[in-house]
């Protein structure tokens, strides 16, 4: 079986945006504009194809990633459909409590669709998906969605853009008109307008611009293609002499300075009124990367430890990265792949580079968000999934045995919010277990831990409603009937003091005793400064460092390990409330061993037991999650919402304008939040919207550490 469509052809690409920018909207105009499906879901309507989870149908969300695969040819190459190209879609979430599944997803892209409201234009949810993707060095095209609502304006948007995500966009499009007037849009790189008419606007109409937007557009196309030479040296010395740059000269360059992330395309339209979306699926043709214009994917060699490349080759050997588990009721456990170099065939024997395991290939599917298609085989370039792969974990590396690579995994934020579930009978109990570590093991920012007190089981997450999600999914898919308590800050514990401690662990009790004996330095964690290396005594981990600084063999090598974990038990649990210490810098600098009484436990006791003296005289502290917070509300309100906002420890840090509303942006103690949804709507007779957004740790005050405290006991 051979490749269906060349490598060049491919599109791996996003649609991400804040919650209600007209992301799923847009994923299912593409569907129909493609031929993947015969009728255009709405989400209003809850019968959208990626958002198929009863969840997202009821709240009218995007709660999980949804891969989907179409096939598009240019609309200004007709019908000849040898231009035609495959594309592979991510819709994500936009509601900041399931980020991790936009985190997860820019990994694997190649490009990104990046939506916004046309009236709200830059939102809070909107910055943290751009931070993603800088972070990943995704290639991004933006369209600016609903410029048909009241109050849309595409210049306020745009500029929103340039000031708070980047000063690279450049405009591509013009609106014809807005709000109830928006009628379709100027191209200004064809110079031609286009219009949307036929069944659902699938027919793209051109014709001559209209007389009274030929001005801004002669206007704006001069800045679009001074900003496309600055990124050629060629075309730069063209442009200065006065020659005129050809049109597929210009697109071919912005084609390179889009994928070098020098230059981001601003489109615009209205998905759900249907204009506008054929071009963007132009644009992704154009402009966004395929994978052979990227640079090759770069791993380790787990056997030597040297690094290697894996070029975007159907000939190179078989790498690919696990982004993504689902249990899937009918088909079992599905773990998303993208594929980076090679091919793979159904009943193939891969490795999992993480662990070192062979695992035989079962089935391989594609995927149309809920709906699967087997596969024989997969290639460069391609998203598809393992069915029943029983030890992978999301960020793992699963590659030829023959030629082994650990690619870059993923880091996801940690989660902040915590709360108790218990079963509600006996038969629940078991069902539970099965059922929270399955959703763990979907979900990287959802954790499982016991408490070890009172043996509770706490679940951790991103926010009141992720929770809320996960309790609704054990009920629907695993048949838990489960009961809740209130949520949970997560805090953490630190110190601010540095503590120099010796500690002796000595037993005697007839026969061979202990005896272990350190003397340790703890201090706060500083960040490394960029580009900067770590020495070779120092092992770093996240949060947690160890300096061994044993000189002479005063304490011999073998028992090393056993200080190391003794110090890592003693971050689990805090002093002062039994939180976890984060950021914490251990220097074993002596001590002294015994010939026949030390031994690994020993050891360990002596350092556990140092390391919490040490942690009580450095002035341990509590930290809670701060939180970014933006409400939009009528301006009447905004004495009221800014009283509440300083009432719950608050810090106002700016106040602007969106259309008519205002916006109050704040940083707020999580922990003071819950509820703040209900009494907002309550004070504003429903017309405020708030927006959270995870931003730091900080330090409690001391009234409130005390109450912390006290409670704990």
């Amino acid at each position: 079986m051979a490749r269906d469509y060349p490598l060049e052809k491919v599109r791996n690409f996003g649609i991400v945006a804040h919650v209600d920018a007209g992301k799923t909207t847009t994923s299912e105009r593409i569907l129909f504009y493609t031929g993947m499906s015969h009728k255009i879901g709405e989400v209003h309507e809850g019968d959208t194809v990626t958002d198929w989870m009863e969840q997202e149908r009821e709240r009218g969300i995007t709660i999980t990633a949804a891969a989907i695969t179409c096939f598009w040819n240019p609309s200004y190459m007709g019908k000849d459909t040898s231009f035609k190209h495959r594309f592979n879609v991510i819709d994500t979430p936009g509601h900041i409590d399931f980020t991790s599944e936009v985190k997860r997803s820019m990994r694997v892209l190649d490009g990104a669709v990046v939506v916004f409201d046309g009236v709200a234009g830059v939102e809070p949810q909107s910055e943290t998906n751009w931070r993603y993707a800088e972070e990943a060095e995704v290639p991004r095209i933006c369209y600016i969605n609903k410029l048909d609502r009241t109050g849309a304006s595409f210049e306020k948007s745009f500029d929103s853009i340039i000031d708070r995500l980047s000063n690279k966009a450049v405009r591509l499009q013009l609106p014809i008109g807005a709000e109830g007037d928006f009628d379709g849009v100027v191209d200004l790189m064809s110079m031609q307008a286009y219009k949307f008419e036929g069944e659902m606007g699938r027919d793209v109409i051109a014709y001559e611009i209209p007389e009274n937007l030929k001005a801004d557009a002669k206007k704006y196309r001069e800045e679009l293609v001074e900003r496309i030479v600055e990124t050629d040296d060629v075309l730069m010395q063209a442009f200065i002499e006065g020659k005129e740059v050809a049109t597929d000269t210009l697109k071919h360059a912005l084609r390179s300075a889009v994928i070098a992330n020098k230059i981001f395309p601003v489109l615009t339209g209205s998905s759900l009124k249907n204009k506008g979306v054929q071009l963007v699926l132009d644009a992704v043709v154009d402009y966004l990367p395929s994978p052979v214009d990227l640079v090759p994917a770069k791993g380790t060699n787990p056997d030597t430890g040297v690094e290697e490349d894996r070029v975007a080759s159907d000939e190179a050997p078989f790498s690919s990265l696990v982004f993504k588990l689902q249990v899937d009721p009918f088909v079992g456990a599905l773990s998303f792949f993208r594929v980076y170099s090679g091919k793979l065939e159904a009943g193939a024997t891969i490795l999992n580079a993480a662990t070192g395991k062979k695992e035989r290939v079962g089935r391989l599917v594609r995927l149309q968000a809920d709906k699967r298609e087997d596969l024989k085989e997969v290639y460069a370039g391609e998203i598809a999934a393992f069915v029943g792969m029983k030890e992978v974990k999301i960020g793992q590396t699963v590659c030829d045995p023959e030629h082994p690579i650990v690619l870059e995994s993923i880091v996801f934020p940690e989660p902040v919010v915590s709360m108790r579930i218990e079963p509600k009978t006996k038969a629940d109990q078991e069902k539970m277990g099965i059922a929270l570590s399955k959703l763990s093991d979907e979900d990287p920012t959802f954790r499982v831990t016991s408490d070890p007190e009172t043996m509770e089981t706490i679940v951790s997450g991103m926010g009141e409603l992720h929770l809320e999600i996960i309790v609704d999914r054990m009920k629907r898919e695993f048949n838990v009937d489960a009961s809740t308590g209130k949520p949970q800050v997560a805090y953490r514990e630190t110190i601010q003091g540095t503590a120099d401690v010796e500690y002796k662990h000595i037993k005697q009790t007839g026969g061979r005793g202990q005896y272990g004996h350190v003397k340790i330095r703890v201090k706060p964690l500083e960040a490394i400064i960029e580009g900067a290396k770590i020495k070779n005594n120092v092992d770093r981990e996240d949060h947690f460092e160890f300096i061994n600084n044993i000189k002479g063999g005063v304490i011999p090598n073998e028992y090393i390990p056993a200080v190391k974990k003794g110090l890592k038990e003693g971050m689990e649990r805090g002093v002062l409330a039994g939180f976890p210490l984060v950021d914490v810098s251990v220097d074993l600098y002596d001590g002294s061993y015994h010939d026949v009484d030390s031994s690994e436990i020993a050891f360990k006791l002596a350092a556990l037991n140092a390391f919490q003296e040490a942690i009580q005289k450095a002035r341990p502290v509590i930290l809670e999650p701060i939180m970014k917070l933006e409400v939009v509300v009528p301006e009447k309100f905004m004495g009221d919402v800014t009283g509440m906002i300083n009432s719950k420890r608050g810090s106002i840090e700016a106040m602007g304008e969106r259309g008519q509303a205002k916006v109050i942006t704040a940083k707020v103690p999580l922990s003071e939040l819950f509820g703040f949804t209900t009494q907002l709507r309550s004070l504003t007779e429903g017309r405020g919207v708030p927006n959270l957004e995870f931003s730091h740790y900080a330090v409690v005050p001391r009234n409130v550490q005390e109450d912390i405290i006290a409670s704990r006991k």
